[in-house]
């Protein structure tokens, strides 16, 4: 750096450079660097990435005013790039924005070449893309969230490039047949996620990808779950989904799973639920699983989860305070004296177990070492329980410590660690079974 002051080092780069550092900026910053000089008053026209949020670019009282000063100012930045390529576009705008205007824009970007395109219409007016969208060769990364009227409507499909697509809360106009469609369109596509995407309505809902390695769903009602669902993945090696059981599953392929996380935040009125262990498909390569606990869903699930999981070795719990009920099976005590249970953990593979969020709840402490003392109990082949408890108290660690240390001692392996970590605290403690408790 020149610290004299006599000469300014950054004018200095060459253009590529300084086009470069732009695009870090959001556009509207980005756009402003056009008034220092001459030479920088072109410059914005070479920044291969575009963020635009009318959110954050005026904010008078006149909300038409916003409105058009932002569009005015999206026509002036796309009419001073012209043609140069483009890398990444990410537009994100709520209601006020004229739709006739939007059409153009996403337009302009795709005839560029854009790779990277993040959409966020947040209108409360119906507004269908156009159907170049789904026709562009240069597609690598796709997002899209919509409004009140959120819909997709698509015809021919063809994004040979497209690795990652992203949907949230939006409905497709033929339901299942639109999704299909869509996704039998995208050849080499390796992450997909669909949020609150309302399939449950769907007589039939499909994910066939034979490329896909990553598929992330969530349905956040409470009371309707899907009716069929097919999933034909065979590459796929990391799931996480937030839904209810499906009535049934036709076809499941997932040979190559490895790592899912299965959320019980979302749970179906008991009366419509299906049969957890019927309807579950197997997984033979899975070898993590998570399960989100929350105190007004019970574990009917997890039963058939685990038994269907038979090369399952680490298990992790979001907490274990969930809803007592007669259909979590036995993998919990729940309204079930103990000597009527029989186990299916007795024969699980299982050799990790982290319970994560442990005494968050203080007033169901009992509870959660009744469960910590009934999985020790039940599980052969665990080797290692690992509590991850936040308390600001040391006093709380080591009460919490020594009762650990009783417990383990009388029912755990000889071969089984258990392992208390308090991140506040940075205290991590161990307790085994011949006694010993290290901090």
């Amino acid at each position: 750096m020149d610290l004299s002051g006599s000469r300014d080092v950054i004018s200095s780069l060459p253009d590529d450079i300084s086009s470069h550092i732009l695009s870090f900026l959001p556009t509207k910053e980005a756009a402003s660097t056009s008034v220092l000089s001459k030479k920088w008053r072109y410059l914005f026209a070479f920044v291969p990435n575009l963020d635009l949020d009318d959110s954050v670019y005026l904010n008078p009282e006149n909300e038409t005013e916003i409105s058009t000063s932002f569009m005015d100012f999206v026509d002036r930045v796309l009419a001073l790039q012209g043609n140069s390529p483009l890398h990444k576009f990410s537009l994100k705008i709520g209601d006020g924005i004229d739709p006739v205007r939007i059409i153009p824009w996403i337009n302009n970007v795709l005839e560029r070449g854009v790779s990277d395109l993040d959409l966020h219409l947040n209108l409360e007016s119906e507004f269908l893309l156009p159907s170049q969208v789904y026709l562009c060769k240069t597609l690598v990364w796709l997002k899209l969230r919509f409004g009140l009227y959120p819909t997709i409507d698509v015809e021919d499909v063809h994004l040979p490039k497209l690795k990652t697509l992203y949907i949230e809360a939006t409905h497709f106009e033929e339901h299942g047949v639109g999704l299909t469609k869509l996704l039998s369109g995208c050849p080499m596509l390796e992450d997909l996620v669909l949020d609150d995407i309302s399939w449950f309505i769907w007589d039939f809902a499909s994910v066939s990808v034979p490329t896909l390695k990553r598929l992330r769903f969530s349905w956040q009602e409470r009371d309707e779950f899907p009716k069929s669902v097919l999933l034909d993945t065979p590459n796929l090696v990391y799931l996480k989904f937030t839904d209810t059981v499906a009535g049934k599953y036709p076809k499941v392929n997932l040979d190559s799973l490895v790592e899912a996380h299965r959320s019980s935040l979302v749970e179906a009125s008991i009366d419509k639920l299906p049969s957890s262990c019927d309807a579950i498909p197997i997984f033979n390569n899975l070898t993590h699983l998570t399960i989100e606990s929350n105190p007004r869903v019970g574990w009917q699930s997890v039963p058939g989860l685990l038994k269907n999981s038979p090369n399952l070795e680490t298990l992790i719990f979001q907490g274990l305070i969930h809803k007592a009920t007669y259909r979590c099976g036995d993998v919990c005590l729940c309204k079930k004296p103990r000597k009527e249970i029989l186990s299916c953990l007795s024969s699980s593979p299982v050799k990790v177990i982290k319970i994560l969020k442990f005494g968050e709840n203080s007033d169901d402490m009992e509870k959660q070492r009744e469960q910590i003392k009934y999985f020790l109990e039940t599980m052969p082949n665990l080797e290692k329980m690992i509590l991850y408890y936040n308390t600001p108290s040391v006093e709380d660690v080591t009460e919490v410590s020594s009762r650990l240390q009783r417990l383990v001692s009388k029912v755990a392996s000889s071969t089984c660690i258990v392992q208390l970590i308090s991140d506040n605290l940075s205290l991590s403690s161990t307790v085994s079974t011949n006694g010993l408790l290290c901090f």
